[in-house]
């Protein structure tokens, strides 16, 4: 119900949902510009993603180098960028995660992941 009874003043709303839509792009900028990191073995391998979950770095300890078994290797490099991915989701979700429910809930929202 609208207070007052009225039809909701379109302008208003209009306003609100610019707001909202100026948010989102804000944080999603600031997801793109924060390094978020996941490792794997202990601390074998490293990988750094964006808040979004692009990958940027990645560091491979010389102890997890053993040219008999790569595919250990190519594991503990999974591992770690799952990892980064997963820390990246969450910040996500912390940060997108209060403005996809003001629009709506979030679903059919495009580029949100939840």
């Amino acid at each position: 119900m609208i207070p007052g009874g009225g039809q909701p003043n379109m302008q208003q709303l209009l306003q609100q949902a610019q707001k909202m839509q100026q948010d989102l792009a804000r944080a999603q900028e600031e997801l793109a510009a924060t390094l978020v990191d996941g490792q794997a073995g202990g601390g074998l391998v490293k990988a750094t993603v964006t808040g979004s979950g692009e990958l940027q770095g990645l560091v491979i300890d010389p102890k997890a180098v053993d040219p008999e078994d790569t595919e250990t290797l190519a594991d503990l490099v999974v591992a770690a960028v799952q990892a980064a991915n997963e820390n990246a989701q969450q910040l996500q979700q912390q940060k997108l995660g209060p403005l996809a429910q003001g629009l709506g809930g979030g679903s059919g929202i495009p580029g949100l992941p939840f």
